[in-house]
């Protein structure tokens, strides 16, 4: 037990806090409890009141709001489903009643009582023992609301602040529950992928997030140094290499969810750190996979939604239905009047100009396309639409069309204008994929920092033999703020990157 409690902040209420714990130690009340056995909750007792009525429960949660009197006081906590009201009474928790004279808005209590329900019909516990868990020296910011003569209501000292939300989440978490409720359906998103993953008999693996040679996507690394074995190392793009090499080994189905890096830009859909789930499949190809991954969605949104039919930023999406496809050279020439197949790359710069976008830093023709798109396709594909065979420049890891000259087969998913999932026909010819590499290695020393780089060891692994194999990735975030119909990354990401803290 503390005998004193050193002041190491000046503001008034943190210092009254501070003076309230120091008076608990002194009543020899000990304000960080080891452990307290909960059998009930909020949700339940409120769900099954009669169930519940009059019978002894334990819960345990943070006080939210309290009204302290002289012999009785109400108070309200918050556990991980709701919120629910206690009452306690000076005469039936004795000392324990002076403890909670001492307690705040924050502290966590455990709370054993009897269910009932109030005059005014509000459901309570009676607290026949009051403890405290955790004495909270902060305040938390909780929002205060004020209607004013003509009924509008005005929102006070509300923890709206975007920036100090993402920077302290468990505050956010604290006082906004909604923001509890998009990491739970993110999680049954996740659980349920995995669920429909596993029982189309495909093997979850784990991959090196350390590896000696990045690749797989087009994307600068972050870099780190083992001392042990001397030796630079990444942080993985993405996992695609390493799963095809097990598909090469024999595996016929693999996936994975994990986290990967990417030492780039951070905007409304960008973090450097963000969570995919690849997947790949010996004997299919793209167009198998385009129905794969329909019906995967189908069955995610079904699970954890109850629906297929959202209304996203105004717009109904179901996605119980076929998908759309379109031919990306398609769609930029009836948008931009351009061949891109046989366009300069001044023209291609011009015709990004025209959207008013600066074309300063994009080299090399598949960059020039795929900004393009971007900014003339993308924005108005808002119903679930596969893009499909892109240009070859765009996709080095991508199997020729089988086709169409100049193309590779590969397929974006796009919903409300955001791409949530890429595809390919695998490249398994070490001959042809050792001849992209090498031009992407030239595109390197030319300054292209993105560029992918020489995998002598994968081209080692494709001449032992790959089998034909669809390959997917799906950024679980950005499916995320789809479904839960966020608008920012930084919305479904517990704890996203931030600037220092001033």
């Amino acid at each position: 037990m503390a005998d004193t409690i050193p002041e190491t902040d000046t503001n008034a209420l943190i210092k009254r806090r501070r003076e309230e714990l120091q008076e608990l130690y002194n009543l020899n009340v000990q304000p960080y409890a080891y452990s307290f056995e909960t059998d009930s909750n909020s949700k339940s007792i409120k769900s099954d009141f009669e169930k519940y009525e009059g019978k002894d429960v334990k819960i345990a949660g943070r006080l939210m709001a309290i009204r302290k009197m002289g012999k009785a006081s109400f108070a309200q906590i918050q556990d991980e489903v709701g919120k629910i009201q206690i009452y306690l009474r000076k005469d039936e928790i004795h000392e324990q009643y002076t403890a909670f004279k001492l307690m705040d808005i924050g502290d966590i209590v455990g709370i054993t009582g009897f269910v009932f329900k109030t005059r005014t019909g509000e459901i309570t516990v009676h607290a026949k023992s009051l403890i405290l868990l955790s004495k909270s020296l902060r305040p938390i910011p909780i929002a205060k609301e004020v209607v004013d003569e003509n009924g509008n209501k005005k929102v006070f000292d509300q923890f709206a602040d975007k920036e100090l939300r993402y920077r302290q989440r468990y505050v956010d978490l604290i006082v906004n529950p909604e923001v509890k409720e998009v990491f739970l359906k993110r999680s049954k998103i996740i659980s349920n992928m995995r669920r429909y993953l596993d029982q189309n008999n495909l093997v979850e693996v784990e991959t090196p997030i350390l590896q000696p040679l990045y690749g797989g996507a087009a994307a600068r690394p972050f870099e780190t140094y083992h001392n042990t074995l001397d030796m630079k190392l990444y942080l993985r793009i993405a996992d695609e290499l390493y799963l095809k090499r097990l598909i090469v080994g024999g595996f016929n189905g693999v996936y994975e969810i994990s986290k990967d890096f990417r030492n780039e830009g951070m905007d409304k859909t960008h973090n450097p750190e963000f969570t995919m789930m690849e997947m790949y499949v010996a004997y299919k190809d793209y167009i198998w996979m385009m129905e794969f991954f329909e019906n995967m969605i189908a069955f995610i949104t079904k699970e954890v939604f109850g629906s297929t039919k959202f209304v996203i930023e105004e717009n109904e999406i179901d996605f119980s239905k076929k998908w759309d496809r379109i031919s990306m050279v398609d769609e930029l020439k009836k948008e931009t009047g351009l061949d891109v197949l046989t366009a300069t790359n001044d023209e291609l710069k011009n015709g990004i100009k025209k959207y008013n976008v600066s074309v300063e830093g994009l080299e090399g023709k598949g960059k020039l396309i795929d900004e393009l798109f971007s900014v003339a396709v993308e924005p108005k594909l808002v119903s679930p639409t596969f893009v499909m065979d892109y240009p070859l420049e765009l996709s080095p890891l991508a199997k020729k069309h089988r086709s169409k000259e100049g193309l590779v087969e590969r397929f974006e998913g796009f919903v409300l204008g955001r791409e949530i999932c890429n595809a390919f026909s695998e490249l398994n010819d070490p001959v042809d994929q050792l001849d992209r590499f090498t031009q992407q290695a030239r595109f390197k020393t030319e300054g292209d920092e993105e560029a992918h780089a020489v995998d002598k060891d994968f081209i080692r692994a494709l001449e032992y033999g790959m089998p034909p194999t669809a390959g997917l990735g799906v950024g679980i975030d950005r499916l995320v703020m789809l479904f839960t119909n966020q608008p920012s990354i930084r919305d479904v990401i517990l704890f996203p990157q931030m600037r220092k803290e001033a």
